[in-house]
């Protein structure tokens, strides 16, 4: 795709994950009509106001383009979709968001050859955003302004950031064999922006996650300077016909980080 039409859809998005973003905070404080779908999950009002808005924005700034979202049908766009689709996850961190933790995010991301080439996480609560997209690097944008990301290289992860509501023995396992010596619980998808920005070395998911809980954050951690590989070392791919679940991945800081943690993991 081009350059600069990249970068116009990015600030494009932006604007819709924000609008996204207000709307889910405009009925925060309101009944939230929650429900638990199929797989046990919990979906409100305030997601299902978000997928209207990006849903009806996405449509129009790539027509055609097949827009996965978890609250839309899967089904239909899943048939609809081609090498180049959207992946929205209108609100990531529900549990976290009817708890009433600031942990929640709008991820919205554009694939083409199973690569995320741009991706979108706003922070309603916070009023900020990440943004990133490929050859343009990635920024977050908050009250203090613009800040360019670029992870700093480590020769060993030290602190790693890991799931508030999904943290399993096997993960803690790992990071005991890695030596790391400080864990950060965040939700959604802030914990790979946590590493784009510096403020963890690894975060390791070692369960089930679906591809639109990711893609965004995976976007701005790759053009931050991370590694974001699978289990078995190889650059997470983001392949509808794989299905719609990643078993499993690391993203790291630069540096010696990703082969410590592969030699972990065989170890354990």
């Amino acid at each position: 795709m081009d350059s600069s039409l990249l970068a116009t859809l990015l600030e494009q998005v932006g604007v819709l994950a924000r609008r996204a973003g207000e709307a889910i905070e405009a009925v925060r404080g309101g009944p939230l009509d929650t429900v638990e779908k199929a797989d046990g999950s919990p979906v409100t009002r305030a997601d299902r106001a978000a997928e209207e808005i990006l849903v009806a924005g996405l449509r129009g700034l790539l027509p055609g383009t097949a827009i996965v979202s978890e609250e839309g049908d899967v089904e239909a766009a899943l048939a609809g979709a081609g090498s180049t689709y959207w992946l929205v996850d209108p609100l990531d961190g529900t549990k976290e968001f009817l708890k009433g933790l600031p942990e929640y995010t709008v991820n919205a991301a554009l694939v083409d050859n199973g690569i995320p080439i741009l991706g979108v996480v706003q922070v309603p609560a916070a009023g900020s955003l990440y943004l990133a997209a490929r050859g343009h690097g990635a920024r977050r944008l908050d009250r203090a302004g613009e800040t360019p990301l670029r992870a700093a290289p480590v020769e060993h992860p030290r602190r790693a950031v890991v799931s508030r509501s999904h943290l399993s023995a096997e993960t803690g396992a790992l990071l005991a064999r890695l030596g790391v010596e400080e864990t950060i619980p965040r939700g959604s998808s802030l914990k790979m922006c946590a590493v784009a920005e510096g403020a963890a070395d690894l975060y390791p998911r070692l369960g089930p996650t679906r591809l639109w809980d990711t893609a965004a954050g995976a976007a701005v951690a790759t053009e931050a300077g991370c590694d974001v590989v699978a289990l078995d070392g190889r650059p997470l791919r983001y392949l509808l016909a794989d299905g719609l679940v990643h078993p499993g991945f690391l993203v790291l800081a630069p540096g010696g980080g990703r082969e410590a943690c592969l030699r972990a993991l065989s170890e354990g």
